[in-house]
C-alpha cells in the first residue's frame, strides 16, 4: 500500500503534485536542489489551501492536516522510504 510519495521538483508540476498527494492523506517528501524553490512551492501551496478554505471546498482541519503532510528536502534521501517516486524536474539540471 502505497503511503508515503516522493516528488522530485518543486516547480508548478511538482507543486501541484505535492499538493493533491498531501490533501488526500499521502505523506510527500517534496525534493529540489535549491531550498529557495522549495520554500516557493510551500508558500504557493499554502496559498492554495487558504483559497480551497475560503470558497468552502475544504476544512480548517484537511487544510492543516494536509501541510502537515509536506516534508521539504534538498536531498534524495526521502526516495528510500518512498513507495512512488514522481519526477517532476526541469530538464536543465
Amino acid at each position: 500500500m502505497i503511503r508515503q510519495v516522493s516528488v522530485i521538483g518543486a516547480g508548478t508540476m511538482g507543486n501541484g503534485i505535492a499538493h493533491v498527494f498531501a490533501q488526500a492523506g499521502f505523506e510527500v517528501s517534496l525534493i529540489d536542489l535549491q531550498q529557495a524553490q522549495l520554500d516557493k512551492a510551500l508558500l504557493n501551496i499554502t496559498k492554495n489551501l487558504d483559497r480551497q478554505l475560503s470558497k468552502g471546498s475544504i476544512t480548517e482541519e484537511t487544510r492543516t492536516a494536509a501541510l502537515a503532510n509536506i516534508s521539504l528536502s534538498t536531498v534524495m534521501n526521502p526516495i528510500s522510504h518512498s513507495q512512488l517516486v514522481i519526477e517532476a524536474a526541469t530538464e536543465n539540471l
